[in-house]
């Protein structure tokens, strides 16, 4: 074979190779996730709560009782397990569960249902569920829906200082979990401390509203009122001394404190200000 040949054979030979290799090669196509990841995340009080999940849909099947059987161990969505953190200590239903990072499990049943945290995060779904690996478990009560809920939903709903409700929804079930939190034993300490130390500007006013609502000292809510109002007085705060006033029993001086709420009010909002309506409440509610 003389060279020009040879140089032919290559050419050819390079030619036909390379389409081949070209259809060996796999195009990258990004398509949409059956079960798509959410990562929700809430502050509640002064916690943290992050939780990492996928959202399956129901896609026209049946679901509780269907595609996913009662009384076995369900990841609680799709794919990897679904994780749940809390940065503070916490109750679920009334059971306490340390601040850290768990697996979160369910075993749905018709009238009841088990909610499992486990120590294990690493699992691919429930495949290998082990349940010596429990932290806790707690039953927690379903409560039908009359409208179906297409895409399985993790939510907060009920949101207090110190309390939430953590709801599990799809289909026509909502799975509610009360999530309660030691909210006071956390920041009255560092109410008192700030309160007390000398030389620094003082939160009076947040200091006052938290004792209020959480059914702590009036007497020194009373007082830290009044040194917001020497501070800076405006409606908002002059209202709540009328509240402090009124549940210690001091009709009078709530009255006052309630009048001249909206005095301020009116000069700051107008007639139509919300706190015109709200001190008529509370002298209405003092005859």
């Amino acid at each position: 074979m003389n060279t020009k040949t040879l140089l032919f054979s290559l050419v050819c030979v390079s030619g036909l190779v390379l389409p081949s290799g070209l259809f060996a090669q796999t195009s990258k196509v990004d398509f949409p996730a059956a079960s798509p990841a959410c990562t929700l995340k809430q502050h509640v009080g002064l916690t943290d709560v992050e939780i990492v999940y996928s959202r399956p849909g129901a896609k026209g099947r049946a679901i509780f009782g269907g595609l996913v059987p009662y009384g076995e161990v369900w990841r609680t969505g799709a794919n990897a397990s679904t994780k749940i953190s809390f940065s503070t200590p916490v109750r679920l239903n009334g059971t306490e569960v340390p601040a850290g990072k768990y697996a979160l499990y369910t075993i749905p049943g018709e009238k009841e249902w088990t909610v499992i945290l486990s120590k294990d995060t690493s699992l691919n779904g429930a495949f290998g569920y082990n349940p010596t690996n429990d932290l806790v478990r707690f039953k927690a009560t379903p409560v039908k829906l009359t409208e179906p809920v297409e895409t399985f939903t993790i939510e907060f709903n009920d949101i207090r200082d110190d309390s939430a409700t953590l709801n599990l929804v799809w289909e026509k079930t909502r799975v509610p979990i009360k999530l309660e939190l030691d909210l006071i034993s956390q920041l009255v300490p560092q109410i008192e401390a700030v309160m007390a130390a000398p030389g620094q500007k003082k939160p009076y006013y947040q200091a006052a509203l938290f004792y209020y609502d959480h059914g702590q000292d009036l007497q020194k809510a009373s007082q830290w009122i009044n040194a917001a109002i020497a501070d800076r007085e405006t409606y908002y705060i002059v209202q709540l001394k009328a509240r402090i006033l009124a549940k210690l029993g001091d009709k009078a001086g709530a009255t006052a404190a309630a009048k001249r709420s909206t005095e301020l009010a009116i000069k700051a909002e107008g007639p139509k200000s919300g706190y015109v309506k709200m001190n008529d409440d509370l002298i209405s509610s003092l005859k």
